[in-house]
């Protein structure tokens, strides 16, 4: 009966929910804590250089459609933003690591000997670290997060910068000697040690000078503590004679061996250098005729004078409202006010058509609360276009872009005629206009290397266009700079006509330099690409590696003509409307302008793609992704400006050439340059009145396979047996595509493609037109009755 009295073990029952780590528990739950440091430490680095992105973020978790650039996304942004800012600043990151190490002592079942003092330390170090970067850097919150800038406050209130200063030093002693075990008797010592090494390797590395009263010693003495004598060697081809040396107080030495009567003296002979022969003949082909130059042929050829482009009234230069913006600051300031936002300081900069007001909020405003505040400004200021930058990279203040109330056009004369467009040193250098502080926005298309300008319809992005061209043809010679020009709305580029023989580059075959018809631009497009391949076929041969290097080489004459060497002109390849294209072609175009983009920006082929339609099946992941340099005119919706710029303010311009530039990094507000079509005529009619090379520049030819299924199917007997069925489905439904087919039919994909080749051959569809259905070019099943039987016959 004792033994019934006994319980049975719990210990089954209770293995699943037991608290103890089991070995598969200690790896799990350590690989999870070391992965997890891994990521938290990406997201608290990549939050220093995206923290000013994300901060308008923090309160849009929830929004799916928003993405943060955190590298953990909104995640990131958020746990950051409450540990780095929130926290202790960069000491934080330690924090990392200290997970990081516990997991891997529970991953790989260590012992846990040690660890609870690493956390202690960790901790006292992070507070240590956090305390003194708020004090050092106190401007800088960030770095201190707000625990290091708050304690630091509040110990200056008592102490005072002295006092906190003291306390740092001893909490610096405190880790010093109790973590890395530091002592001043240790650091005295290796002091004395080091010092003392380093005077004997000074001495020992001397050669002493012999002292001929010392000579029967056969010893060498050096000034070591022990003094032990060092017997030395010398060569013994007639008898072992010892070297003898002494040091002399003076620091000079001397070796002697032996007698004197044995010493021998010897002399080196100076080497001669050979002298380099490199490229002599094409030094002594530059010396003779000088380097060769491009512009020879057409030597007599003169830019367009300033005095074709007009002034547009801004003779005047901008003029300052005093009222205006004495009214503006007073709204703001109110604004503000009404939210309980202060404003410490506050400064106007006065552009064109923009007026950017820099506030410097009291301490302990939040930025993204400004930023919310954004429509309630411009309903107080009464203005369209409110732009708010919280915080203006590179400066410690918030802008308030408000629009002036009379804007002043920047003509294209004026950044034309500036000092930093005439001295630009720049491959294609491009003047857009002027930016909010009034200064010529000058960039280089060499290393964009390519631009996408988007926005709504009648925003400026022709006029854009325009003055990306006039400022090259104002600063290249026809010899040295081509264009492909691509309008698709047949009217915008047609003035540049005039100059085909100049600037402009077309295909062999082609009546007009400027392309018009979709089929000719998917052949231009591949012509490109052959180009492509045969300028970097030059440059290999050449052993150079970009068009700079190779155009220097040979303008030096290092590269001889008879080898297929040519002087390489840069390429600018303009596309009016982007979404057309893409309508009609799709695929077709898009995978030759990836590739330009992607490999031609080293043999000077650069793309401007301009659309009016920002959507994502227009800018494509793909093209984004090769074209960094990107101007938005004013769209209509936020998410329009995000597809553009990756970032809002598109959507608040005020347009007529209101645009943002960004080539990756900082958006730039800019007001474009305003040049009119009758200020283009003149320029290319001025252009194209001097002398000009016989025709415009050949593109290598490129025969596209539109037409290679007229040729599949001539003979009537290897028709498909279906072709009637087919032919008839085709013409009731008029509508010509293999998937019409499949359907009726019941065929397969191949099948039902062989039998629409054979029915192009045979007149009835027409050729392959991208992603659009084939056009039907029989009306009627009559009219096909007619055709097939005056085949037969």
């Amino acid at each position: 009966m004792a033994k019934k009295v006994k319980k049975p073990k719990s210990t089954p029952n209770k293995k699943g929910f037991s608290l103890k780590f089991s070995q598969q528990n200690k790896i799990i739950f350590g690989g999870l804590l070391m992965l997890l440091s891994i990521a938290l430490f990406f997201s608290f680095v990549s939050f220093y250089f995206t923290w000013q992105d994300d901060q308008s973020l923090l309160t849009e978790f929830a929004n799916r459609n928003e993405q943060a650039r955190n590298l953990l996304n909104k995640f990131g942004a958020n746990v950051s933003h409450f540990v780095l800012y929130k926290g202790f600043g960069v000491s934080s990151i330690i924090f990392t690591f200290l997970l990081f190490i516990t997991g891997l002592y529970l991953f790989l079942s260590m012992r846990n000997q040690g660890l609870l003092r690493k956390w202690i330390w960790g901790l006292v170090f992070v507070i240590w670290f956090s305390i003194a970067l708020g004090f050092f850097a106190s401007g800088k919150p960030l770095l201190g997060g707000m625990v290091g800038y708050e304690m630091n406050d509040f110990l200056q209130d008592y102490g005072g910068k002295v006092g906190v200063f003291l306390l740092l030093l001893f909490g610096l002693i405190v880790i010093l000697v109790r973590l890395f075990q530091f002592s001043p008797d240790k650091a005295v010592a290796y002091l004395n040690e080091k010092g003392k090494s380093l005077a004997t390797e000074f001495k020992n590395g001397k050669t002493v000078k012999v002292n001929d009263n010392d000579r029967e010693n056969d010893i060498l003495y050096t000034e070591e503590k022990d003094e032990t004598p060092i017997v030395i060697d010398t060569y013994t081809h007639k008898k072992d004679i010892p070297v003898l040396a002494k040091e002399e107080d003076e620091g000079e030495f001397e070796v002697k061996v032996g007698p004197e009567e044995d010493t021998i003296a010897m002399e080196v002979e100076k080497i001669k250098e050979e002298k380099e022969e490199i490229d002599n003949i094409s030094d002594k082909l530059v010396e003779d005729f000088g380097e060769f130059d491009p512009t020879l042929e057409l030597g007599n050829f003169k830019f367009p004078p300033l005095d074709l482009l007009d002034q547009h009234g801004a003779t005047g230069g901008i003029t300052i409202n005093q009222e205006e913006l004495e009214e503006n600051k007073n709204k703001i300031v109110e604004t503000l006010k009404n939210y309980k936002i202060g404003i410490a300081q506050i400064k106007a900069t006065i552009g064109p058509t923009v007026t950017l007001y820099e506030i410097v909020p009291d301490a302990g405003v939040r930025i993204s609360k400004i930023k919310n505040l954004e429509d309630d400004i411009a309903l107080s200021l009464a203005a369209l276009g409110i732009r708010i930058i919280a915080p203006i990279p590179g400066k410690g203040t918030i802008g308030i872009e408000v629009p002036n109330k009379n804007a002043t056009i920047v003509s294209m004369r004026s950044v034309i005629a500036s000092s930093k467009f005439q001295k630009a040193e720049m491959q294609l250098p491009i003047a857009f206009g002027k930016t909010i502080s009034n200064e010529t926005f000058v960039v280089d298309l060499a290393k964009m290397p390519h631009l996408l300008m988007a926005g709504a319809t009648g925003q400026g992005k022709s006029v854009g266009l325009n003055a990306v061209l006039t400022s090259l043809l104002y600063k290249k010679h026809p010899a040295e700079v081509k264009f492909v020009l691509i309008d698709p709305k047949k009217v915008e580029l047609t003035l540049f006509n005039k100059i085909e023989r100049h600037y402009l580059a077309k295909l062999p075959d082609s009546e007009e330099a400027i392309i018009t018809d979709n089929n000719k631009v998917i052949n231009t497009l591949n012509s490109l690409c052959i180009e492509m391949d045969n300028r970097y076929e030059l440059l290999k041969v050449a052993m150079v590696r970009n068009i700079k290097e190779y155009n220097a080489k040979f303008k030096a004459r290092k590269l001889n003509p008879n080898d297929g060497h040519i002087f390489l002109p840069y390429i600018v390849l303009v596309i009016d409307e982007f979404a057309d294209l893409i309508m009609t072609a799709g695929k077709e175009v898009e995978t030759p302008i990836a590739r330009l983009a992607q490999l031609a920006r080293a043999i000077g082929i650069h793309l401007i793609i301009a659309t009016q339609r920002p959507s994502v099946n227009v800018i494509t992941g793909i093209i984004k992704a090769n074209f960094p340099a990107r101007i938005a005119f004013r769209v209509t919706s936020k998410i329009d400006s995000r597809t553009i710029l990756d970032t809002q303010g598109a959507d608040q311009l005020i347009g007529r050439g209101d645009m943002l530039f960004t080539q990756g990094n900082d958006v730039t507000r800019i007001q474009c340059a305003f040049v009119d079509t009758p200020e283009v005529a003149k320029i290319t009619e001025f252009i194209g009145s001097q002398r000009a090379y016989p025709d415009a520049h050949l593109l290598p030819e490129y025969s596209g396979n539109d037409d290679s299924g007229t040729s599949i199917d001539y003979n009537i007997s290897d028709r498909d047996a279906m072709f009637r069925e087919a032919a008839e489905v085709i013409v009731v439904a008029q509508q010509g595509s293999a998937s019409l087919i499949q359907r009726k039919l019941k065929l397969g994909y191949n099948r039902a493609g062989r039998i629409i080749d054979q029915l192009e051959a045979a007149g009835i569809v027409g050729p392959f037109e991208g992603s659009k259905a084939r056009q039907v070019l029989v009306p009627d099943i009559y009219a096909l009755d007619q055709l097939l039987s005056n085949e037969s016959a």
